[in-house]
């Protein structure tokens, strides 16, 4: 049996949650307290194999930096895209591929979209990671 969005999202928390200083949520939080990062379920597929083997979820993986107008914010860019670090959301993500046993594995496919995002009246300067998750 797949396992359900709410455990999903609590393994991708618990990987983000192995970067020393980003406060990780299983959900978009109320309130934004940057570096702060959260997944979004996008899309699941039912049918990649015979008798619902294995479900397919897309997550957008959204990082808030900081403001936008933060110069710090945009130098925070360069280690949560490196491939490898202590702060690379890949090396975090792919560390372990099944999160904890909750999939039966994971890739990180494009880092893209860095964008504002504006909540409560604060412009913040985010960037999105697409994740796959299978099983």
């Amino acid at each position: 049996m797949a396992a359900g969005v709410a455990s999903i999202a609590g393994g991708i928390k618990a990987a983000l949650a192995t970067i020393n200083g980003l406060r990780t949520f299983a959900y978009q939080p109320d309130q934004l307290n940057p570096p702060t990062a959260y997944p979004e379920l996008t899309q699941v597929q039912y049918h990649r194999t015979m008798a619902l083997g294995v479900q397919q979820m897309d997550w957008v993986i959204h990082i808030v930096v900081g403001r936008y107008t933060d110069r710090t914010a945009f130098a925070l860019l360069d280690d949560y895209l490196s491939a490898t670090g202590a702060k690379s959301v890949r090396a975090a993500l792919e560390n372990d591929r099944t999160l904890g046993g909750v999939v039966q594995t994971l890739i990180l496919s494009t880092a893209a979209d860095v964008t504002s995002l504006t909540n409560a009246d604060a412009e913040y300067l985010q960037i999105q990671f697409n994740l796959t998750t299978h099983g």
